[in-house]
């Protein structure tokens, strides 16, 4: 369900402001009142396969048929609506062997006493909109502490699961501090992606990593408990997806709207302990930039996260970061140098930022050695 370069340049050459509008305007309306009118989003002149592309590649493609559910069957296009119930199926089959190998990887887990909790994919799509199927999910994302990553691999190891060979390098487990662990091949094969870092270099990383494993949440599933990353947790991992999308370049549709479910989530009080926590972690500015590329995509909420995270990266216009978000292919846009985005996500600290930046350097130039293509 990958999006092929070949639309990804389509996309590049095309003047494709009206079919982003459009998803928008689905996005904003699945956020609305349940009972808000679909009858403002038409796609009257618009490129179905623009759209598709777009919600594919930011994997909002569910929300969209949602946000078109609304409107009565004669006015939904025909031709955008049955891609849309295609897309739902692939990926209720997708999601549904990703539930099954979560929980595989559980058993064997749980029985071997690693401390662990389960990232993102269909437990966290349930948790936001009582729905396992709103994204594809082709990975199992687990967090592990640094002491036991060597034994969690060693348990996926006897389920049938192996590294993969790409992810073997000292830039992989140095420096992003994961490892892709395969099993099978084909259209059925499984990946796990086995953590011990939360975020690349060139962004912010948490100062305590760990801390989302102490306060992981049991979530129910085919009868059993599993651990997963709490409310606030859940929102500070979105916010740092948004980052590391932003500093590939790479679009975030999809993060963002879970940044808007996890905040729809927490009153006032919530979201003051939210900010302290991303502060004590050294990630406020990370889950403010976060917020308001939200807020620039589904609209203002005007609650506390909302006014407090107006003024991050103000230098960047609404805009931009809205095609920055949802149309980073975009020739006209305006990126900011990776940088100064990093300056601004520390906070304007010189320590902080120069330990980050030294810490990104290292890794480029351990990727340019050990990521070096392989020679004829």
């Amino acid at each position: 369900m990958a999006l092929p370069e070949s639309s990804y340049e389509t996309l590049r050459a095309t003047d494709c402001a009206d079919e982003i509008a459009y998803v928008q305007a689905c996005l904003r309306l699945y956020f609305a009142n349940p009972a808000a009118s679909a009858g403002d989003v038409s796609t009257l002149g618009l490129s179905n396969a623009a759209i598709t592309d777009i919600a594919r590649l930011n994997k909002v493609a569910i929300f969209v048929l949602k946000a078109l559910s609304r409107a009565p069957a004669h006015e939904r296009p025909a031709e955008l609506h049955q891609w849309l119930e295609a897309y739902r199926r692939r990926t209720v089959s997708m999601n549904a062997a990703c539930l099954m190998d979560s929980m595989a990887i559980h058993e064997a887990l749980h029985d071997r006493r690693i401390d662990f909790v389960f990232l993102k994919g269909p437990f966290q799509q349930h948790l936001l909109y009582d729905d396992h199927f709103m994204k594809p999910s082709g990975d199992v994302d687990i967090l592990v502490s640094p002491a036991g990553f060597l034994r969690a691999r060693q348990a996926l190891r006897s389920i049938g699961y192996e590294v993969s060979g790409k992810s073997r390098s000292v830039w992989w487990v140095r420096f992003l501090g994961e490892q892709h662990m395969v099993r099978g091949s084909g259209s059925r094969s499984s990946t796990v992606d086995l953590h011990y870092r939360l975020q690349q270099p060139g962004s912010p990383s948490p100062r305590d990593a760990e801390g989302f494993l102490r306060r992981k949440r049991l979530v129910e599933i085919t009868g059993a408990e599993v651990p997963f990353t709490s409310a606030a947790d859940t929102l500070m991992l979105s916010c740092i997806s948004v980052a590391k999308a932003l500093f590939n370049r790479e679009p975030c549709a999809g993060y963002v709207c879970d940044i808007r479910a996890s905040a729809s989530h927490l009153d006032e009080a919530d979201q003051q302990r939210v900010l302290d926590a991303a502060a004590s972690q050294g990630l406020e500015d990370t889950l403010l930039l976060g917020l308001r590329a939200a807020d620039v995509l589904l609209g203002g909420t005007g609650t506390l996260l909302s006014e407090r995270a107006k003024p991050i990266l103000s230098r960047i216009g609404n805009g931009d970061l809205l095609n920055m978000v949802i149309a980073p292919w975009l020739s006209s846009l305006r990126w900011p140098q990776r940088r100064t985005v990093l300056w601004e996500l520390c906070g304007r600290a010189p320590i902080r930022y120069l330990a980050e930046a030294g810490w990104a350097a290292s890794a480029d130039i351990s990727r340019r050695i050990f990521e070096r293509p392989a020679g004829p």
